[in-house]
């Protein structure tokens, strides 16, 4: 219709009744395969030109250069149901548990998310949508928004888009046919499914670092009527910083103006702070308020800090932690980080920039932190431990850092198993001072252990070693992506890896790092240390070595992904 493809002529079906998408969240019903209730997808419907409005008072964020999208449930001001019992919240939820899922089967049954946005075409902002990818639910928060002055409930959304360039960006709606077809079992409908989905229900949230979706490049020839090339400003279809607060002296790098900010760059601007030197001995003001920046992030705390909380804290740290020839002045990273393109001032006019002190922000009370683009990259835990790797290496290589990083909360971020949870302290009388501690401890499976060990003799997988006990051999399992916080890894034989004692030690506090290609590498200068032995029946999950890269500060970017010949009867991501 009007030179674009008409979605309800390119899914109609003899399986399923007309999709919809006359709502924000279009749930296609769901149909009983063996007694159990398979939904064959959920379609997700964001309109920018409504953000705000009565009738959607959202501000959605589509990021689609780095695969996430910020999506807001259906509750309403004026709704009287609880927030969980909306139809659309309702749906989702219901797939988050799936989503969430710790089992291959469970994930089997889990609906697909099909994102779309409407877009402006022949004058009209009705009738057209644009096809933004196929996501998963990656996290739920209950959230209270404002309509009109008045506070709701409602729930957001993090979804990860996948990656679907080993489909040439092209989604096959015989798969979702598929879905729907009672008489077809979940294995049968995942020989329809795109390779990153299939891989995901193989190894859930640990893949999903090497299965997002990746920027389109088309070529300028392909741009047409079906083939919409995403320009920088489509990347985010639209942004909550409202025209007024244009008026701020933001950050040098407004999300909706510069390109779009990737892993890789977010590391390559870490690296590269601008920072004050002196007797050749640099300032640590920028990287520690970055590193409390970071520990904000990583508690779920809002992007932007109160300028009164960040010169008590990050003052603190500057006292304990700066140099000891610096003055602790948290004036100066609050402001001058805006230079990294990675931070964000708010609060402050034009004529006020030019005078920056103290009792200037004082008296303003503006708000800092990082970008919105930085913000979302850095809420994935593979691209915040590489981002603590990185500022501990830079930046704070030659001082033992035990201490900052506890102080900070990111002690977990030191060794590859993390910490285990403390669940409350209770001081008590005595001769000394106790503490009485109970925490959260995680229960292993013994049987698992063994039987890698059992599988490998007890050889070390790097070095071969088995060592002799009195009776038998002895060896260690090691798992790479670590069971405590904050990795919260997984208890799987493609987590584990049989070890010595010498390399248990040094694998998990991050001195040595498994390459892509099984070289085992010094973190210290990347020397060749041995090379990773596998066994044929040992699976050895790939995004847990790369997770293990991350927190060592070496990960190295995805290979391309290939890319197959598309199947007929399908819609290309981007298009109408």
């Amino acid at each position: 219709m009007d030179g674009y493809p008409n979605i309800h002529h390119l899914t109609a079906s003899q399986v399923l009744a007309p999709i919809q998408l006359s709502k924000g969240i279009n749930p296609i019903a769901e149909v009983k395969v063996a007694r159990v209730a398979r939904r064959p997808a959920i379609l997700i419907r964001s309109s920018p030109w409504k953000a705000g409005s009565v009738e959607t008072p959202w501000h959605d964020e589509f990021d689609l250069v780095n695969g996430r999208v910020t999506y807001f449930g259906d509750h309403r001001v004026d709704h009287t149901v609880p927030v969980g019992e909306t139809q659309g919240n309702k749906v989702l939820r219901k797939a988050w548990a799936s989503h969430r899922a710790t089992t291959v089967q469970e994930r089997t049954m889990a609906a697909p998310l099909l994102v779309f946005a409407t877009v402006t075409r022949n004058k009209t902002p009705k009738g057209y949508v644009k096809f933004c990818g196929l996501a998963v639910i990656e996290g739920v928060e209950e959230v209270e928004q404002k309509d009109k002055g008045r506070l709701f409930p409602n729930f957001r959304y993090e979804l990860a888009l996948l990656d679907l360039s080993a489909e040439n960006d092209l989604l096959n709606w015989s798969w979702i046919e598929a879905r729907g077809d009672h008489r077809l079992s979940m294995a049968e409908t995942l020989e329809h499914a795109p390779r990153s989905w299939r891989r995901w229900v193989e190894g859930g949230r640990a893949v999903l670092p090497g299965i997002r979706q990746r920027p389109l490049h088309l070529e300028e020839s392909d741009v047409g009527p079906r083939s919409v090339s995403r320009s920088a400003d489509e990347d985010t279809l639209f942004s909550p910083v409202s025209q007024s607060r244009r008026q701020d002296v933001s950050s040098v790098e407004h999300d909706n103006q510069q390109p779009a900010l990737t892993a890789g760059l977010l590391m390559e601007r870490l690296r590269n702070l601008r920072v004050h030197r002196r007797d050749g001995r640099i300032s640590r003001h920028k990287p520690l308020a970055l590193m409390w920046a970071i520990a904000r992030n990583a508690r779920g705390e809002s992007r932007l800090a109160p300028w009164t909380q960040f010169r008590d804290e990050v003052g603190k740290l500057l006292i304990e932690f700066g140099r000891s020839h610096s003055s602790p002045t948290p004036e100066y990273p609050f402001w001058h980080l805006r230079t990294s393109g990675l931070w964000d001032v708010a609060g402050l006019s034009a004529e006020q920039a030019n005078k920056i002190s103290a009792s200037l922000l004082d008296r303003s009370k503006p708000q800092a932190g990082f970008t919105r683009q930085a913000d979302r990259l850095l809420r994935d835990p593979f691209v915040r431990s590489q981002a603590i790797a990185v500022l501990r290496e830079t930046y704070f290589a030659e001082f033992a850092q035990h201490e900052l990083m506890e102080q900070l909360g990111l002690a977990g971020y030191e060794n590859a198993s993390g910490i285990e949870a403390l669940a409350e302290e209770q001081g008590q009388q005595g001769p000394a001072a106790r503490r009485v501690t109970s925490a959260s401890r995680i229960v292993r499976d013994v049987g698992l252990a063994n039987k890698i060990k059992e599988m490998y003799s007890d050889h070390c997988q790097v070095c071969g070693t088995q060592l002799a006990k009195r009776f038998g051999t002895y060896s260690e399992a090691a798992h790479i992506r670590g069971l405590g916080q904050p990795h919260n890894g997984p208890d799987e034989l493609a987590n584990l890896l049989v070890l010595c004692p010498n390399h248990h030690v040094q694998f998990d506090t991050l001195a040595i790092y498994i390459d892509p290609d099984g070289i085992v590498r010094s973190t210290a200068d990347g020397s060749h240390q041995g090379v990773l032995h596998r066994l044929p029946m040992h699976h050895i999950g790939e995004a847990h070595l790369r997770y293990h890269r991350a927190l060592c500060g070496r990960d190295v970017p995805d290979q391309e992904a290939l890319v197959s010949e598309p199947s007929p009867g399908t819609a290309r991501r981007g298009e109408e």
